[in-house]
């Protein structure tokens, strides 16, 4: 079932209001001055997760402890329970990763669920959100520090993922990361048409956005096509979990089917009431993962 309204762009980005029209004035006049600039500024504010990341992020509540480590100079950091070195030679480690504008902390009651039931999840807080360090960050970075963090923290058993994460993780996976079982919640759409909504939210040129994602494809030495369902696909034989709410307003249920139907191995589960982000905290969601992970339901 879809929703009787299709999914607000704009809502990906910025609430409508004051901040929204005046990031548009500012962008006609740069596209104005030259598609060069707009492109430069409007990569910069494409690059921005936003809400802005808290000057002091919120700690992830105890029983998890925080864990600094380094990506090519910049600090991130992540989170595990404290008893995790205790038991983590007897329970699968599954990684868990946020979307954008998220932070680990979104993810916490997810990993406290999977903590009860066997798993040592690890929560990341990937670059420019949550405790890391950075204002800035895309999408060929998010794939980065995925890589880094499987040989950091690995092996993985799975890896569990809101949003954007989801789309970063799918592509890290098709692209060599190892892991057995992956669980995509509200997975996004392609980066290619989030920047699509991401022009028409400001009123961006065809040549200024081609030029972003002319850059994002320097950045990530690859084609924004390796993140479509279509090259995806036969590339994730990992039997996969999709959750996705059938009236989500920023990722459009439509994605999820085709992403499924792309798979060789994935269950769609439809829920409905839980939107974008609360579908994080429902606990039949958090069983459903956990079921997944232990090889149920396939």
């Amino acid at each position: 079932m879809s929703h009787p309204n299709p999914p607000n762009p704009a809502s990906l980005f910025f609430a409508a209001g004051a901040s929204q029209r005046l990031l548009r004035a500012l962008m006609r006049a740069a596209q104005a001055l030259g598609p060069g600039l707009a492109s430069r500024l409007a990569f910069a504010l494409f690059s921005t997760p936003m809400p802005f990341k808290k000057t002091v992020s919120p700690q992830v509540a105890a029983p998890w402890v925080a864990e600094p480590w380094e990506l090519m100079g910049l600090r991130l950091c992540s989170w595990r329970h404290r008893e995790h070195e205790a038991a983590a030679a007897s329970r699968p480690r599954v990684l868990l990763v946020h979307g954008w504008a998220g932070s680990a902390q979104q993810m916490r009651p997810l990993a406290e669920r999977l903590w009860a039931q066997g798993f040592a999840p690890i929560l990341l807080d990937m670059p420019a959100h949550g405790h890391s360090q950075g204002w800035q960050t895309h999408m060929p970075q998010f794939v980065q520090a995925l890589h880094a963090a499987a040989q950091r923290f690995g092996p993985l058993h799975g890896i569990v993922a809101h949003s954007l994460g989801a789309v970063a993780v799918s592509h890290a996976v098709a692209r060599g990361l190892p892991t057995a079982r992956l669980a995509l919640i509200a997975c996004s759409a392609p980066p290619r048409q989030v920047l699509g909504w991401f022009a028409q939210s400001f009123g961006l040129g065809r040549k200024s956005m081609t030029q972003i994602q002319q850059r994002l494809e320097r950045l990530g030495a690859t084609t924004l096509e390796t993140f479509e369902p279509a090259w995806l696909g036969p590339r994730l034989p990992q039997a996969t979990l999709l959750v996705h709410d059938e009236q989500d307003r920023a990722a459009p249920f439509a994605h999820a089917q085709a992403f499924a139907a792309a798979l060789p191995d994935a269950r769609l589960l439809a829920v409905q009431g839980l939107g974008h982000r609360r579908i994080l905290g429902d606990a039949a969601v958090a069983q459903a993962v956990a079921a997944h992970l232990r090889g149920e339901g396939f």
